[in-house]
């Protein structure tokens, strides 16, 4: 029995699971193998539904690993570090920055883990989460974001590589965007924090946490995404008027309370180290750092994302928004709609739910799944097959006793 329950634990770890507090965002534990095709797998999680939560996490094989050491990075430098300043109250903030002159990461590692910057005594997620938001806009935190760069060595799923649709960008265009189609990494400590946002042409993004303390997400959907924003604009009208797309700048804290009081659905979830994040096209989200770490990160693309990509709503206040054509991407993978697209009449309505193309041309994705529930099922089926006949062979010793 014990060779029994050994298979159902290797097979059940290559599954899929919702969040262990019971809300709707998947964790993914995939195989070496199923870990050597990024865009494969990500069709796999779509067709799963890890879509709809906005958000999902991998967690990689044990055998995987990004890098050998990190014990020779503590000289590369952080150009630009960033103050995070916030106002505000009862649950609804805004925060800006302002730049701080260059350190290294062992001088950022040194800062983070000081009296004035480490985080406080607590005893689970629930009470730092609490001191979070209650301490949010007092001793302003330094994040050591946006740093070009990547810690990858040449292994599957490397962000600086992940060979997908997005490709087509620096292929077929020559346009390279730091961040985008690069890499960036993010040196975090207490508190720094990523305001609700969507990736630039609401993009995918993927963010590997690399080591030191979690960090914590906060997911709005895509199918509630216009929810959150009515109730940004509502909360800052001043920016709403000036830009249609202000939650782009990164600037509004909206606390899970206050989403709830108004009804606005969200999921929330801890990345540790050696965890990735996937966040999907048109969803919304935000969260903060536990402590010093360090994260990476990029944006990627599959088929679904380019109807996403053709109908995102741009900031128009400001010359550095990241911004480009969708001509190449229509061109390639929407042929027969290019000259609709050209005239401006190709749009159509967007559902949310649907996985991206490449899920239903791979019968790969489904069938590996159906493959892995049937095998649960034989084995389980075959761990209760003692209990099943202990129970037979009882109802037959009495239905002997009582011929007699």
């Amino acid at each position: 029995m014990r060779v029994v329950f050994l298979a159902i634990a290797k097979e059940v770890r290559n599954m899929s699971f919702p969040n262990p507090d019971g809300r709707g965002i998947m964790t993914f534990f995939p195989t070496y193998e199923e870990f050597s095709n990024f865009s494969r797998y990500i069709a796999y999680i779509e067709s799963q539904g890890a879509h709809k939560a906005g958000l999902a996490k991998i967690v990689p094989p044990k055998e995987w690993k990004p890098r050998g050491s990190y014990d020779n990075i503590d000289d590369l430098v952080i150009p630009t570090p960033l103050k995070q300043v916030v106002s505000g109250n009862a649950g609804v903030f805004s925060q800006y920055i302002k730049r701080k002159k260059a350190m290294t990461v062992r001088e950022f590692r040194k800062m983070a883990n000081s009296v004035k910057y480490r985080p406080p005594k607590h005893s689970d997620f629930e009470e730092l989460e609490r001191k979070y938001w209650s301490n949010v806009n007092k001793n302003c935190p330094i994040y050591g974001a946006d740093v070009n760069g990547s810690l990858f060595e040449p292994v599957n799923f490397n962000i600086g590589n992940l060979g997908t649709i997005l490709d087509t960008l620096e292929q077929d265009s020559g346009i390279n965007i730091e961040g985008v189609n690069t890499p960036y990494l993010y040196f975090g400590s207490w508190k720094t924090t990523f305001p609700w946002h969507t990736e630039d042409m609401d993009l995918y993004s993927i963010n590997y946490l690399h080591f030191g303390e979690p960090k914590s997400w906060y997911a709005v959907s895509s199918e509630h995404g216009k929810s959150l924003e009515h109730l940004a604009k509502d909360f800052f009208p001043e920016s709403a008027k000036n830009c249609e797309a202000f939650l782009r700048h990164k600037m509004a804290l909206i606390s899970p309370s206050i989403l709830e009081k108004h009804g606005i659905p969200f999921e929330k979830i801890t990345q540790n180290a050696g965890e990735f994040m996937i966040t999907f096209p048109y969803a919304y989200h935000a969260g903060f750092n536990h402590g010093f770490n360090c994260a990476e990160a990029t944006n990627f693309a599959s088929e679904r994302w380019i109807e996403y990509g053709k109908q995102a709503v741009m900031c128009s206040c400001r010359e550095d928004m990241v911004k480009f054509s969708m001509d190449v991407f229509v061109r390639k993978y929407q042929p027969d709609r290019y000259a609709q697209w050209l005239e401006g009449r190709d749009v159509v309505p967007i559902d949310h739910s649907q996985p991206t193309p490449e899920a239903e041309e791979d019968p790969e994705c489904v069938w590996k799944y159906q493959k892995r529930k049937r095998r649960i099922r034989f084995l389980t089926n075959l761990q209760e097959l003692p209990r099943r006949m202990a129970e037979v062979i009882q109802v037959s010793v009495m239905l002997n006793m009582l011929k007699y």
